[in-house]
């Protein structure tokens, strides 16, 4: 877990589950939102059973769900798992819900896309589970009213966060808290692609510029 992750409730664990193995146990008093890095298997939460989930796949797992993920005997999985914080008292949560990053829609903000996986209206009312593109070059610096977690998919580029740099490459991981001046930068030749989560729900072009 990177230093910050959990400052405001967000708690982002990457998880590896060995081939033919098996990921038991219980979604945090928050509920957890999952992303398949790599690797594929069966799920078992709430409803679903034998659920099967690859690359590019997201789950919503409500408060308190019970879980069993097996993972296919000829490859790991690689797991993006992020816990939220507990809402507030005699909040209802959605049931547990499945996506799949392939057969969600492109949506774009200037030259940037991005597909919502979870979210409200999308199987999470209390969270945004979204991978985004972008090309090479660097945006306006600009501030988001939510708080968020970021994972770097693939790509290179620099996270300029609060007057600072940092180099990014696959793996890195970024917590953003609400009203942090930040832009990312691609300063690679093919997209820089990344997963965010980020509480409350709400869109991914909800941002506003810095002048």
């Amino acid at each position: 877990m990177a230093p910050g992750d959990q400052s405001t409730g967000l708690a982002r664990r990457l998880i590896t589950v060995a081939p033919g193995s098996r990921l038991e146990g219980a979604a945090g008093s928050g509920g957890e939102l999952w992303y398949v890095i790599s690797g594929g298997g069966r799920l078992d939460a709430g409803g679903h059973r034998e659920a099967a989930v690859r690359e590019q796949s997201g789950a919503w797992l409500p408060p308190g769900t019970r879980y069993l993920l097996r993972a296919d005997p000829d490859a790991e999985i690689r797991l993006d798992a992020v816990a939220l914080p507990e809402p507030e008292p005699g909040t209802a949560a959605d049931p547990p819900h499945l996506a799949d990053l392939r057969d969600c829609e492109v949506e774009r903000t200037g030259d940037r896309r991005f597909r919502v996986l979870l979210g409200p209206g999308r199987g999470c009312e209390a969270a945004t589970q979204f991978v985004g593109e972008i090309p090479p070059g660097r945006a306006p610096e600009h501030t988001h009213p939510y708080d968020e977690l970021v994972l770097v998919l693939a790509g290179q580029g620099v996270a300029h966060v609060g007057g600072g740099d940092r180099p990014l490459a696959p793996g890195a991981r970024l917590h953003l808290t609400p009203g942090t001046p930040h832009c990312l930068e691609n300063t690679g030749s093919d997209d820089l692609v990344v997963l965010g989560v980020f509480h409350p729900g709400g869109s991914p072009a909800a941002k506003t510029e810095r002048r």
